[in-house]
């Protein structure tokens, strides 16, 4: 009888492990394919940013090896003659403050949420919760006339308070979520050897949420470096208006001069993909943590 089972659980197993694999290349296969389909149009971005104009109007980016014909004056003329160069600078004026002052506040209040007991905690966090469902559209108005009361439109510190209000609930659930997946003992530890709560969230709780940190890092530079909208809207001051309003200002202009505008897209997007590559490590761990609760 054994031997019969042996025997007939040998085929199953070999045919499960074969099922497997099967599966395993199916998903390396679509991965790969879909990392094809996203790559290529950046790829071809990448590549008639360098071309000159008669080339490019000549035939496809996919012929540029035949002959090879490449050029860094598009990106001269981009950086220095269309302004490209100081909204440059004031892209990353705006966004890293808009993205270390959410990620701080978050931060504090998010273990606020997950360790500390105090009155009306989970009425917070459902109304926390909720804003996240709220349209930005909406509180365009109000927040613009309060900016222009207080006198703050069209400078650094107004874009980096909206930046920082939109980007709070969104950025008090993923942290708040991690936090609470620690463990409990060793927070319960903690206290009993003395440790405040300042102890706990500097020594503990923060070298632990590198991941988490680092994914809302990822998440918020990417919104602020991208945006239009608010910029459109919060920064009047041509002076200091950022990388995305250049380039919708340069649609007006040089909506054909392809040379041009593929080096400024380019170079728009060159920072973004840079700090998801650098980080791209700690991505998949902080969305994934906190999401079962331990």
């Amino acid at each position: 009888m054994s031997a019969v089972t042996a025997s007939t659980s040998r085929p199953m197993s070999a045919t499960r492990s074969r099922a497997i694999n099967l599966s395993r290349w199916a998903v390396h296969i679509t991965l790969f394919v879909l990392a094809v389909i996203w790559l290529v149009p950046t790829v071809g971005l990448l590549i008639t940013s360098f071309r000159p104009r008669d080339a490019i109007a000549a035939s496809g980016w996919w012929t540029a090896f035949a002959p090879a014909r490449f050029t860094l004056e598009n990106y001269a003329l981009v950086l220095n003659s269309q302004g490209m160069g100081d909204s440059f600078i004031n892209s990353f004026k705006i966004t890293l403050p808009s993205t270390l002052f959410p990620i701080f506040f978050a931060s504090l209040a998010g273990y606020a949420l997950a360790w500390i007991e105090f009155k009306g905690r989970n009425l917070l966090l459902m109304i926390i919760i909720a804003l996240l469902v709220i349209p930005i559209q909406t509180t365009l108005v109000p927040v613009l006339r309060l900016f222009n009361q207080f006198g703050i439109n069209g400078s650094f510190a107004g874009i980096w308070l909206a930046h920082t209000a939109y980007g709070m609930p969104f950025a008090i659930y993923l942290l708040r979520n991690f936090f609470a997946s620690l463990p409990r003992e060793l927070m319960e530890s903690a206290k009993i050897d003395g440790a405040t709560e300042w102890t706990i969230f500097f020594r503990i709780v923060l070298p632990l949420s590198v991941p988490a940190i680092a994914s809302l890092a990822i998440f918020q530079f990417m919104w602020v470096w991208n945006d239009l909208l608010l910029a459109l809207i919060f920064m009047s001051d041509p002076v200091n208006q950022p990388v995305t309003v250049r380039i919708q200002a340069m649609l007006g202009t040089y909506a054909t001069e392809w040379h041009l505008m593929s080096a400024a897209a380019f170079i728009s997007m060159s920072v973004p993909l840079l700090v998801f590559f650098a980080l791209q490590r700690y991505f998949v761990t902080g969305l994934t943590a906190g999401a079962v609760k331990q």
